[in-house]
């Protein structure tokens, strides 16, 4: 039988819709498949994982961190299977290998968040000093968690590894789109004693991830705005919180006097790396007309310059795309523009080569808010460039969007970039910078618009989402009697 948490090699012939085709991106060929878990399997489970949790909520902090700490080791001691089942999945090699090495310091950030949810000191109330009070805080029971393709392992990990340490049991849903990484995580959740017992992981599509919503306390889903409407519809219909981390349409905007060779370094960094399958991408670019031309120029100069890492993985800058659906998404937007009066300067056409899908970086010039890749979730290698008069108009632009995830700004100096940052409507702005959120997870932030819900995955809030927050009252004197509240006093 094939196991509902292990991607099998060979043939799915004749099991139809009981499983689900895995592909790999760098060659278009579907050689492994899993089994999609249903209802009753996830319910399964579920319940198995909820018989411990109360135990491991019993547990101190530095309990359940000693137990994560070991499961560290263990990973780390698999990690090169680790990197190799992602590097399969993503067809990227040295982000794989980054991605598989990511656990170390999520760990350290959880430590230094678990400062902040100690025993908490009794005080006495000020409105009535005879009151004293103090918190508990009590974690949720099951966590599910739902994860994306585009960092498989990573985006599992950075919700499950705090509702872990937290106290909760976890439940992951990754995504069938890159799961290959599952097998080996497992092998060390087995490796660590006590640990199999709160935290286990779920193959499928969307109908796997609806059952484990109705399993499940708590929800985390990171992934597109439209699926996470549905989400956030099925949690409310339970009353438990859904944590949303959705997409990004995140703008550049690039001032008079800024460095042109720093800003071209950092939007096509922060639009081309990973091949821009991040949410936190630079998909929009907003630049001073002043400076317009030469920033432009030197951006076309440097994003012709980017190479494919074909055939050989372990060259080159950018890899293929992951998810062949999103091709299509890619080639209508760059199509769209065109259309509208937009000049492709580099790329513009995603390639099918070898059987994998690639799209090389592609700038567009003289890009409007008419155009789909201005207004729509690119995810992907493409760069549209838009001229502004002043200031003013720069920030009406880049707030001129559904999203607000984060953005960027980039000036001859951080006051000025500090100014025009905090005016932009979005959780994070790198200053002098692009996409800093994913290097630099200390800063806490909350997601705008209908980019997500919910509280910062960053900082002390990353733990403390998965704590509810429970308040002991004690009188220290007489209790009043009901006499007290008599109308004639």
């Amino acid at each position: 039988m094939i196991s509902s948490i292990k991607v099998e090699t060979g043939t799915a012939e004749g099991l139809g819709d009981a499983v689900i085709r895995v592909r790999d991106p760098r060659t278009g060929r579907v050689e492994e498949f899993i089994r999609r878990a249903d209802p009753e399997a996830v319910a399964a489970v579920a319940a198995r994982l909820r018989e411990s949790q109360a135990d491991w909520a019993m547990r101190s902090f530095e309990s359940r961190l000693e137990t994560l700490s070991r499961f560290a080791a263990e990973l780390a001691a698999r990690r090169p299977a680790l990197a190799r089942a992602l590097e399969i999945d993503t067809g990227r090699r040295r982000i794989a290998g980054i991605e598989a090495a990511s656990l170390d310091g999520m760990l350290a950030g959880v430590r230094h968040a678990a400062q902040s949810f100690g025993q908490a000191a009794w005080r006495d109330g000020v409105s009535a000093p005879h009151v004293r009070h103090t918190t508990q805080w009590v974690p949720y029971g099951l966590v599910g968690v739902i994860s994306p393709w585009n960092f498989p392992f990573l985006l599992s990990m950075i919700d499950a590894l705090p509702a872990l340490a937290a106290g909760c049991a976890v439940l992951v849903k990754p995504s069938e789109v890159t799961p290959r990484f599952v097998e080996t995580v497992m092998e060390a959740v087995a490796a660590t004693p006590g640990l199999d017992a709160v935290f286990g992981f779920v193959l499928g599509d969307g109908a796997t991830g609806q059952a484990l919503i109705d399993q499940a306390d708590c929800v985390c889903f990171t992934g597109s705005v439209a699926t996470g409407r549905k989400v956030a519809v099925q949690a409310a219909g339970r009353l438990i919180p859904a944590f949303l981390e959705l997409g990004g349409k995140d703008p550049m905007i690039v001032l008079e006097g800024a460095d042109i060779e720093a800003a071209t370094d950092a939007a096509l960094r922060g639009c081309v790396l990973s091949t821009g399958q991040a949410c936190q991408s630079i998909e929009r670019l907003y630049v001073a007309r002043a400076v317009h031309d030469a920033f432009l120029n030197r951006l076309v100069e440097k994003a012709e310059a980017v190479r494919l890492s074909r055939p050989d993985i372990s060259s080159g800058d950018i890899g293929p795309l992951i998810f062949e659906k999103q091709a299509a998404v890619l080639q209508a937007q760059i199509d769209d523009a065109r259309a509208r009066g937009g000049r492709v300067l580099t790329g513009g056409t995603v390639e099918t080569l070898e059987g994998g899908l690639w799209l090389r970086p592609t700038v567009i010039a003289d890009a409007d808010h008419d155009m789909a890749v201005m207004r729509d979730e690119t995810f992907g290698p493409i760069l549209p460039v838009m001229a502004f008069e002043d200031e003013d108009e720069a920030v009406r632009l880049a707030n001129d969007s559904d999203y607000g995830l984060s953005g960027a700004v980039f000036a001859a100096d951080l006051d000025q970039a500090e100014r025009v940052g905090r005016r932009l409507d979005v959780g994070a702005v790198s200053l002098n910078d692009a996409a800093l959120t994913a290097l630099f997870h200390e800063a806490g932030k909350q997601s705008f618009k209908t980019s997500g819900l919910g509280p910062s995955r960053m900082g002390a809030d990353g733990l403390g989402r998965f704590l509810r927050r429970k308040a002991l009252i004690a009188n220290t004197a007489a209790p009043l009697p009901l006499q007290a509240f008599r109308e004639n006093g």
